[in-house]
């Protein structure tokens, strides 16, 4: 049988540590569920624009995947966990505007931006309170906004006037 040592995950003040996580936990839950409620629109989506939003939900879906799991393993490498599991990704996360069944394109594509709209609230306001708890922890935040910001940008474009 192996010894083994417990090696502290981090050096950063256990205080600075949970502040950073009350911030960056709701983000993980957000990005969660936009990934589950971006692959039921791009399962279900309808209509003229089909291809593109279709094939353009793959890509959110895969972003936001990204976003969750840079934020969460901010969140571990400052020495806490994360809890993720569906239950409490449902429990946490914003409601979800796609619907259960088919929809049109432009419907569809305005629930996907409601529902990013929701994740960017919170997203925000961790930036802002991020800024003075932990510099790097609100990079991580940005970057994520940044991300989603985009996305958004690309799904407007497919309602756009």
């Amino acid at each position: 049988m192996t010894d083994s040592k417990t090696i502290p995950a981090t050096a950063v003040d256990p205080t600075v540590a949970a502040a950073a996580a009350q911030f960056l936990s709701p983000i993980v839950h957000s990005m969660q569920a936009l990934v589950v409620n971006g692959k039921q629109a791009h399962w279900h989506v309808r209509g003229a624009n089909f291809i593109g939003v279709h094939e353009f939900l793959d890509t959110l879906v895969a972003h936001a995947m990204d976003f969750a799991d840079t934020a969460a393993e901010r969140i571990v490498a400052l020495g806490l966990p994360i809890d993720a599991r569906v239950a409490t990704v449902a429990a946490k996360a914003a409601p979800t505007q796609v619907s259960a069944g088919f929809a049109g394109s432009d419907d569809l594509v305005r629930a996907v931006i409601a529902d990013i709209d929701a994740a960017l609230v919170e997203i925000k306001a961790a930036v802002e309170g991020l800024d003075e708890v932990d510099l790097t922890s609100q990079d991580v935040a940005i970057e994520i906004q940044r991300g989603l910001e985009k996305d958004r940008w690309f799904l407007i474009s497919h309602i756009a006037a």
